[in-house]
């Protein structure tokens, strides 16, 4: 099966002070591990026999085309005005045909392992999320700061991999769009659930898949929580500190 891989490299409007401080125009070109930081995630892709196409999304695709690879496997095109309307609209214009891979820039450690990994317990479900549980994390890097929403049996954090395996996932993207401004507030995205499941989250009285399972009823489709084996699929390059971590882990120091 071929899948579709759609990066999301975009930035904030105005100025990016945490592009500035390493001498960047854009987050998606700080450098990390001696070259930019887009070109890492986009490498473990290339190097994945299953992904046939890889659509790297941005403000301004001209300024990444110069540092990726030269490949027929790789297509640039602008980005919408928020992630939700991005990905609406590769779907809706048919731009990326399913199932479709979903990560960021910002994933500098990305592999072609965890991407296997992913993407190989994701076919057949119509959406699928990659997730971390804190524990495997923090033992792995107990400096990590990460936003936890709990449940009954552990914490998780996203591993920044979402699969979309049909059409169907056109619902669970339009339930993100009231939560996209606030994703980093753990509650504030269980809201998009529902009061009940929510509050059962929130009180722990449900598993991470039970609750994925009730969403995916209410939503009419088939949902499936990864939970990936490699704790540092939940590391990303957001700001500094995070910055730091990675070079450190890639310089053999973390």
């Amino acid at each position: 099966m071929s899948w579709t891989a759609v990066v999301l490299a975009g930035s904030r409007p105005g100025t990016d002070p945490f592009a500035e401080q390493f001498g960047a125009e854009l987050k998606a070109l700080i450098p990390v591990g001696g070259e930019p930081m887009v070109h890492r995630p986009v490498r473990a892709l290339m190097e994945t026999k299953s992904i046939g196409k890889i659509l790297v999304l941005s403000q301004s695709p001209d300024r990444l085309a110069a540092v990726l690879p030269k490949s027929r496997k790789i297509k640039l095109q602008e980005s919408q005005g928020t992630i939700a309307e991005t990905l609406e609209n590769l779907i809706l214009k048919r731009v990326a045909n399913f199932p479709m891979l979903v990560t960021t820039a910002d994933h500098a450690l990305l592999d072609a392992k965890m991407i296997a990994e992913f993407i190989g317990n994701a076919e057949g479900a119509d959406l699928a999320l990659g997730v971390v549980e804190r524990t495997s994390l923090l033992k792995r890097l107990p400096q990590s700061k990460r936003t936890w929403i709990p449940f009954r049996g552990g914490a998780y954090s996203g591993a920044n991999l979402f699969a979309f395996g049909s059409i169907k996932a056109l619902a669970a993207i339009e339930q993100w769009r009231s939560v996209e401004q606030d994703r980093k507030r753990g509650w504030r995205v269980l809201s998009i659930l529902g009061p009940a499941l929510l509050f059962g989250a929130l009180l722990r009285l449900r598993t991470i898949d039970q609750t994925a399972a009730a969403m995916a009823r209410k939503l009419g489709m088939t949902a499936r929580i990864i939970v990936m084996s490699n704790p540092l699929a939940a590391v990303d390059v957001d700001k500094p500190v995070d910055h730091a971590i990675v070079e450190a882990i890639l310089a053999g120091k973390a």
